[in-house]
């Protein structure tokens, strides 16, 4: 059950953060293997006097458009979460046209006992949910990663 929050500027529409929304999701998917219908993303517009932030942040320009994007999900590899920061500066680009220079990424890490959410079918061995696949210890799983 992962969750993202993404503090922005207040201003944006509706379809933007639907499209932000859908490119975040669609990378947790694809990378994270986790299921479609898991998606918890939680939108915070801040007024302008509430978003600190330098203009030109490690020498490179950022515009009033800047995300800050926390993901919140457990223990994944050094090499899943680059190739999910991967995925999402490009469905970022590709769904909702946010440059990479306006995307702060940062990845929460937590166990997955800290986890609950009524319905979830846990496998108390793994403590991975029953339908995802990939999984250590289940058959239809190669087994080789912490989803």
């Amino acid at each position: 059950m992962p969750l993202i929050s993404i503090s922005l500027r207040t201003g944006t529409t509706p379809e933007y953060r639907r499209l932000v929304s859908e490119a975040l999701h669609e990378s947790m998917v694809d990378v994270l293997e986790i299921p479609r219908d898991d998606q918890f993303h939680v939108f915070h517009e801040v007024p302008d006097d509430n978003f600190v932030m330098q203009p030109v942040v490690f020498g490179i320009p950022r515009s009033r458009r800047t995300l800050f994007i926390q993901l919140y999900f457990n223990e994944r590899g050094a090499e899943q979460k680059a190739e999910l920061f991967r995925a999402i500066v490009a469905n970022l680009r590709l769904r909702a046209g946010v440059p990479e220079e306006d995307v702060m990424l940062m990845a929460v890490e937590t166990a997955r006992e800290n986890w609950w959410a009524a319905g979830r079918v846990v496998d108390p061995a793994t403590g991975y949910d029953q339908r995802m696949t990939g999984v250590p210890g289940r058959a239809d799983g190669d087994g080789d990663s912490g989803r």
